[in-house]
């Protein structure tokens, strides 16, 4: 059995339909079951990470664990859980942010993940880390602006990403969850292609049929918005991370190929895949 945490995100859900579509037996958490919108055929079960005490029988049987985590989060009850359960196996979906032997991390992005991943070895239980930089999911930011013209605005137009489909981020999930031989395996998962943001809001306008265009707003003004509604440490250190790749183009590895069988998609494809996103 393959319990999935985080199931009703974009990792956690993308990974549930890959392993239930591989006929797998995935048991998915949720706060609401009865909103989880999951397959048919996933067992589906109630728990609050917040609340240690509601995940015991969501654990029970559980051979294999898929954990997507909401930034911030103290993993440590749960991880109490999972060391008491049985679990032989966890698959933590990390951050490209991490330095491997980096003490300090660079920023709290990297800080936070690099201890998630102290923590999961000090369980003993196998693991295997698949870190993420920059989802192409981050483009769904720029639907909001869509309404309001042609032009879409935001820091460091040179930033430059090799973006990852999420489907492949769940396939190559699935592909590591059950097999002993991704035991302490730490996977960076890149798309095929490094892309300015520039670049991927002209390829977002010809797959809408518009001409966008991008526009750099400093980021100093873009930190004082976001810190309004987000954390501030966070948002520094993303826009830290996205000024770090300006004139630098992102790095592309085969991994995903190595571990599903096939090329990573192109952001082309994600964008055809979520068009209806961006109305």
């Amino acid at each position: 059995m393959i319990l999935v945490i985080g199931a009703t995100a974009h990792f956690g859900r993308q990974t549930v339909e890959v392993l239930a579509g591989a006929g797998r037996k995935v048991r998915a958490l949720s706060r609401t079951p009865e909103r989880a919108g999951l397959p048919e055929g996933v067992e589906v079960v109630p728990g609050d990470l917040t609340r240690p005490e509601t995940l015991g029988a969501a654990l029970d049987g559980v051979t294999e664990l898929f954990l997507v985590l909401p930034y911030g989060l103290d993993v440590q009850p749960l991880l109490e859980e999972v060391r008491r359960s049985g679990v032989r196996q966890i698959v933590f979906l990390s951050s490209g942010a991490v330095v491997d032997g980096a003490d300090p991390q660079p920023d709290v992005i990297a800080a936070y993940h690099a201890r998630v991943e102290r923590e999961i070895v000090a369980t003993g239980v196998d693991r295997t880390f698949l870190r993420l930089f920059f989802p192409a999911i981050n483009s769904l930011s720029w639907a909001m602006q869509l309404p309001g013209g042609d032009i879409l605005r935001g820091p460091h137009a040179e930033a430059a990403a090799s973006l990852v489909h999420e489907r492949d981020v769940a396939e190559a999930a699935a592909a590591v969850l059950g097999s002993p031989e991704h035991s302490g395996r730490i996977y960076e998962l890149t798309g095929p292609q490094s892309l300015t943001q520039t670049e991927q809001v002209e390829l977002l306008g010809r797959a809408l049929g518009r001409g966008l265009s991008f526009e750099e707003v400093p980021a100093p003004a873009v930190r004082q918005q976001l810190s309004q509604f987000m954390d501030a440490d966070f948002v520094a250190a993303l826009l830290d991370l996205m000024a770090a790749t300006v004139g630098r183009p992102a790095p592309v590895n085969d991994t995903v190929e190595l571990l599903t069988g096939h090329p990573a998609r192109p952001y082309t494809q994600w964008l055809a895949d979520n068009l209806a996103a961006f109305g």
